[in-house]
């Protein structure tokens, strides 16, 4: 699996002004969190690591752009299980 990537779907002009910035940003925060559990990671089931990996990416933002980070959970889930099977992230 290649590295995780945050992409975002702006849906006005403003959004899609700070898409760039903001899309480094969540992408380096979720980086940094899959690094981070998956050096931790101790066996534990697919579902506590994919909120694992949202706790540690939220806790990587800024707390305002963290209360409003909703990610597609499928896609984290898929990070959390290539994390669950050893594979690259």
């Amino acid at each position: 699996m290649s590295e995780p990537h945050v992409t975002l779907e702006p849906r006005d002009p403003v959004q899609e002004k700070l898409r760039g910035p903001l899309e480094e940003q969540l992408t380096s925060a979720l980086q940094a969190a899959a690094d981070r559990v998956r050096h931790q990671y101790a066996g534990e089931p697919v579902e506590q690591v994919c909120q694992r990996l949202l706790d540690e990416t939220r806790a990587g933002l800024h707390p305002d752009i963290a209360a409003g980070f909703q990610p597609d959970m499928d896609e984290f889930c898929r990070v959390a299980v290539a994390i669950v099977r050893g594979e690259a992230t």
